[in-house]
């Protein structure tokens, strides 16, 4: 018999102002999907191939693209695949410190490799108190003052990690807690590469989850806040097809390595009305209008302010030309030559105007992130 998954997943239907509830099935031999509408007890699409979705999307919480509409996977829809598929499924914190923030890009190029999936990530700034409530269960340890000194001491990136047995991957990649001993008996190990404490990792289910409600809270508004000036800035999206192939790492290098700075960073998942918002001044101006619309909402993205004098020109010079064909013809170098595939799929969104680097870096940090400053 053929190999085949299926998830319940929902649809907001805007037109109707309707949750629409289908059955998705999905067959990885060759990349085909078919929807059935759970109400109406018929097919809503026939199996039909549907190369942009891939098997390591197919978990329960995330939200796929299927030919434009965004289905939210809420639970497994048959035992097979909660057996199959889910078993091994866990979600952990991965908290990037101080010291190894300008190493985030090689970190996030480890955890691709390893096949974890991000889900969330938001840079943040912890006061003294706030970390010691996310190191309370430490208080009476002789390290607790220096571990509260470090985390507080400027940005971390707190990072919501989903694969197979994700605790203990995370555990094996980041490395022994002294990064003396990492150098030495793990040296492949993120600790043993960079030589520093790099990054927290939770020891077990429950305490993951308490640390990613500390960090990822369910109620909109709280947990600690975003690290955006939102003055002095520009905008930059990592598009969802670029973060989808695991090239958020080597964008992020990309830019520190050009002497940007990223002041704030979060994931987001926008949705249909919030890009077509977002790129209402492209509409009727340029005919990929419809395009990039669709891609900004296909999957997660990364967005990011990029903080200084005179950036959004400098850096919008960096990305390069929004078509990727010909930005590899005139400008080799710039980040849409690299990673783009075409004008849709150019890897990344800056922001055109000088004018409008503050207004779409506060969309983004202050709008549409419910824990902005």
């Amino acid at each position: 018999m053929e190999d085949r998954y299926a998830f319940l997943a929902d649809w907001y239907d805007p037109c109707a102002d309707l949750l629409r509830r289908y059955k998705l099935f999905y067959y990885p031999n060759d990349r085909s999907v078919e929807m059935f509408d759970v109400r109406k007890h018929k097919i809503f699409l026939r199996k039909t191939k549907y190369e942009n979705l891939l098997l390591r999307d197919l978990f329960v919480g995330n939200r796929v693209s299927v030919f434009s509409r965004q289905l939210n996977l809420i639970d497994y829809g048959d035992p097979y695949t909660a057996t199959k598929l889910g078993s091994k499924k866990q979600r952990t914190l991965a908290l990037i410190k101080p010291d190894a923030v300008p190493k985030l890009g090689d970190i996030l190029e480890i955890m691709y490799e390893a096949d974890m999936i991000v889900t969330k990530a938001k840079m943040t700034k912890l006061t003294c108190v706030e970390a010691k409530d996310f190191y309370a269960e430490h208080e009476s340890k002789p390290f607790f003052k220096d571990l509260v000194e470090l985390l507080s001491s400027g940005p971390v990136v707190a990072i919501e990690l989903m694969g197979d047995e994700a605790i203990s991957v995370w555990q094996q990649l980041l490395g022994p807690a002294d990064s003396a001993k990492a150098q030495k008996e793990a040296p492949l190990s993120i600790r043993g590469q960079f030589g520093t404490d790099a990054a927290h990792a939770s020891d077990s289910v429950t305490a993951a989850a308490r640390e990613l409600e500390f960090f990822f809270p369910s109620k909109a508004g709280e947990g600690p806040p975003n690290t955006a000036y939102c003055t002095d800035c520009t905008c930059c999206i990592i598009k969802p097809h670029a973060v989808s192939d695991g090239l958020a790492g080597k964008i992020l290098n990309a830019i520190s390595a050009a002497g940007f700075e990223i002041s704030a960073l979060k994931m987001f998942n926008v949705d249909q009305a919030n890009a077509e918002e977002f790129y209402e001044v492209y509409k009727g101006v340029v005919i990929e209008y419809y395009g990039m619309k669709t891609e900004l909402c296909s999957g997660p993205c990364i967005v990011l302010e990029i903080h200084g004098s005179d950036t959004p020109k400098t850096f919008r010079e960096f990305c390069g030309p929004a078509d990727s064909d010909i930005a590899r013809h005139l400008r080799p170098n710039t980040l849409r030559a690299l990673f783009g595939k075409d004008k849709v799929q150019n890897a990344v969104h800056c922001t055109d105007l000088p004018e409008d680097g503050v207004l779409e870096v506060e969309y983004f940090f202050k709008i549409l992130d419910g824990c902005g400053q």
